[in-house]
């Protein structure tokens, strides 16, 4: 492909990201998939992968959501996506992503790794003795060496300019899952490192003018979670049939507002090294979920659900 050159940054309050270049790691769906159409919808140029394409289905076993698809919004939302199929198990398929980002811009800006992919493998309430050991080690490939593969392969291209901001999506606070087991020996490794991640990156990236955090949305209301409901989007209160704290969730576009808010801020790295929620950052930075609320999930978690706090989710909404 013909090389574009970057784009002459002229910023907007509505494209505060243009001319940026961001790589959404694992945007098939989720939270991965509303980031990178939030940062279309900034402006952005973003690059998204994942292992499911419309010929060919991951080991998730969801063909309705591709990465193609997740281009296509991007590019709807205003900025400009970019489908590149990739197993970010396989370094040299992630090298060969970053080769072709270098080749077509010359740059990258912003790194997401929300690289996951284990839910089918995980079993909660089952003792690590009892768990497959093979289910258990793919879901620390799939939740931690994916991260680190992606890491250094994109870090050379993504330092090239001052600015660079790493984002290493989970789920789970660093307040909440250093005092609370995730109910699954692996799962809880799965998700606690990548705070830990963002924290030694964070101190890798600080002379480099670098910034690395840790974010994760809440009670996530993703593809797979409706369907674990039995609801859809637009019927989603339904679920609080089955578990009343299912009242607290919010939609993948929150985290992903979340992100887009961290990337165009200039003074972003005042997080540097931080275990950041959609929750909190919505404070901060003052957007919204679609319906207007800004959903706190952990800080309901933390008071109300485990520390018996007297409140209501609306309390938290």
């Amino acid at each position: 492909m013909t090389k574009t050159q970057p784009t002459t940054e002229h910023h907007s309050n509505d494209k505060p990201l243009a001319g940026k270049i961001a790589l959404v790691a694992g945007a098939t769906r989720g939270a991965g998939r509303a980031i990178a159409v939030a940062l279309g919808a900034a402006g952005a140029t973003v690059y998204v992968t994942g292992r499911t394409t419309r010929t060919k289905v991951s080991e998730v076993g969801r063909a309705g959501e591709t990465i193609e698809q997740t281009a296509e919004l991007v590019t709807e939302a205003g900025g400009e996506g970019v489908a590149v199929p990739t197993d970010h198990l396989v370094p040299e398929e992630v090298r060969a992503l970053v080769a072709r980002i270098d080749e077509e811009r010359s740059r990258l800006d912003v790194l997401v790794n929300s690289l996951w992919g284990g839910d089918h493998l995980l079993k909660f309430g089952v003792k690590m003795w009892d768990t497959d050991l093979e289910d258990g080690l793919r879901m620390l490939d799939l939740g931690i060496r994916s991260h680190a593969i992606t890491s250094s392969c994109a870090l050379p291209l993504l330092i090239r300019h001052p600015g660079a901001l790493v984002v290493e999506m989970t789920d789970g606070t660093a307040e909440y899952n250093t005092t609370r087991f995730r109910e699954n020996f692996y799962y809880d490794l799965a998700k606690t490192t990548p705070i830990r991640m963002a924290f030694a990156l964070s101190e890798d990236l600080k002379d480099v003018g670098g910034t690395a955090v840790a974010v994760t949305p809440g009670f996530l209301r993703s593809e797979e979670m409706l369907d674990a409901f039995g609801v859809r989007e637009d019927n989603w209160r339904e679920g609080t049939e089955k578990d009343p704290h299912f009242a607290i969730a919010e939609s993948p576009v929150y985290v992903g507002r979340a992100v887009a808010a961290l990337a165009a801020d200039p003074d972003r790295h005042r997080w540097n090294g931080q275990s950041l929620s959609s929750g909190q950052l919505a404070k901060v930075y003052g957007f919204t979920d679609t319906d207007g609320s800004r959903p706190d999930a952990w800080g309901y978690f933390i008071d109300v659900v485990h520390g018996g706090k007297q409140a209501t989710v609306d309390d938290y909404r």
